[in-house]
């Protein structure tokens, strides 16, 4: 590739020799101005509009038009003689994270070639800093007459400058967004999703100027004396017109997308219902009696215990009486009930051992309140004995008085 440019990458004080190359190129199809009676070429004619005559390239210079149209001329020296340190330099002014790049600021790439075996090391070396840093160089430099900012990044094993346009290039974008107010609903945003989902990601390599292959197909065409292509039939272009249902429209857009990508209907379905998977019943062997969780309680055959048990259906058992203890239950309870973990028997068993514990208690502490009662009549019994007999020996001992 031809060298548009040659300079050099100033990188604090190591100084790289390097070529400017274009690493982009216009593939659009150039026409000619002809007069359209005989075919001839139309040229353009640099006159002046003083005499009127047709003016040579090298008699041609540069002017700056003030503002009240006069003509300020500006020769090549005097713009040589411009204190501007960039005129053959790209002058690296700092390094910044990519995402610190406005994409409007964007303009002309150009890759940066070594210019030697000399400059092949400190190209190098800047090449690999850009990759470990991840980030990309902000530069400033000349060409074609005026300073430029630029960004380098590294492209596989390249060096690569973009063009930048100065911040105060880009306008504001003021006026531009409605100024009518708009509401978006949840569902229509809902929808917007699914069709940018299902449109989905792309090889940007695939995509290519379709515009341009008709254009070349045309030209084809009436080289070979035909009369170009037919132009489309009504409907088939792409349509301008004002959207009536946005719904409607949003979920024809998803379809279309999805039949383009060769689904189905029942395959869209598909990915758009959860699927269920049913989970197996667990089978749990507590003394022999299976449960199944989930399913019919079954037993291997029929216990009676005050009642019937039926496998499979309902377990009948008589209502509990005070004479029988609230630990005794049938094994139709059991297998009615929903199945419990090896651990429940073991608490149930804990809990009937202290119940029976706590009811051993209560008649221990009756029989002995019986007991202390039982002593303390006795006890009451003896000292009213021994008064009444005290009493009597005082009767005794008193002597009788004598009538006169």
């Amino acid at each position: 590739m031809r060298s548009i440019w040659n300079g050099a990458i100033s990188f604090g004080l190591v100084s790289i020799p390097i070529k400017l190359v274009n690493a982009t190129e216009s593939r659009s199809v150039s026409f000619r101005q002809i007069h359209t009676e005989d075919g001839g070429r139309v040229r353009y004619k640099k006159v002046c509009e003083l005499d009127g005559e047709e003016v040579a390239q090298a008699e041609i210079g540069k002017a700056y038009e003030d503002t009240d149209g006069t003509m300020i001329p500006i020769t090549d020296e005097d713009l040589a003689a411009l204190p501007l340190p960039t005129a053959k330099t790209i002058e690296i002014v700092a390094f910044v994270p990519t995402g610190e790049i406005d994409p409007l600021q964007m303009d002309a790439a150009y890759y940066l070639s070594a210019n030697g075996v000399p400059a092949a090391k400190p190209y190098t070396l800047l090449r690999e800093a850009l990759k470990r840093s991840d980030k990309v160089a902000l530069a400033k430099y000349a060409l074609r007459g005026r300073e430029r900012l630029g960004m380098l990044r590294v492209v596989d094993d390249v060096i690569a400058m973009h063009g930048l346009l100065w911040p105060d290039e880009i306008r504001a974008p003021e006026g531009v967004a409605p100024e009518t107010p708009v509401t978006v609903r949840d569902a229509e945003l809902d929808l917007a999703d699914a069709l940018m989902a299902t449109l989905g990601e792309v090889d940007i390599n695939t995509l290519h100027d379709d515009y341009r292959t008709a254009v070349e197909e045309m030209i084809a065409a009436k080289a070979e004396g035909g009369e170009g292509v037919e132009p489309p039939a009504p409907g088939e272009e792409g349509g301008g017109g004002q959207v009536i249902d946005l719904m409607a429209a949003l979920e024809s857009s998803v379809r279309a997308a999805r039949e383009a990508r060769g689904e189905t209907a029942g395959q869209a379905g598909a990915d758009e219902v959860a699927e269920v998977t049913p989970l197996k019943p667990r089978a749990t062997r507590t003394g022999g009696t299976t449960t199944r969780t989930g399913g019919t309680a079954r037993t291997g055959g029929t216990t009676r215990t005050g009642g019937t048990a039926r496998a499979g259906g309902t377990a009948r058992t008589p209502k509990a009486t005070d004479a029988k203890k609230s630990t005794s239950r049938t094994a139709a309870e059991k297998a009615a009930a929903p199945a419990r973990k090896s651990t429940s028997t073991a608490g149930t068993a804990a809990k009937q051992a202290a119940s029976t514990s706590a009811s051993a208690k209560k008649d221990a502490t009756k029989a002995t309140t019986a007991k202390t009662g039982a002593v303390g009549k006795t006890t009451a019994k003896k000292t009213a004995a021994k008064k009444t007999a005290a009493k009597t020996a005082a009767k005794k001992a008193t002597p009788r008085k004598r009538s006169a």
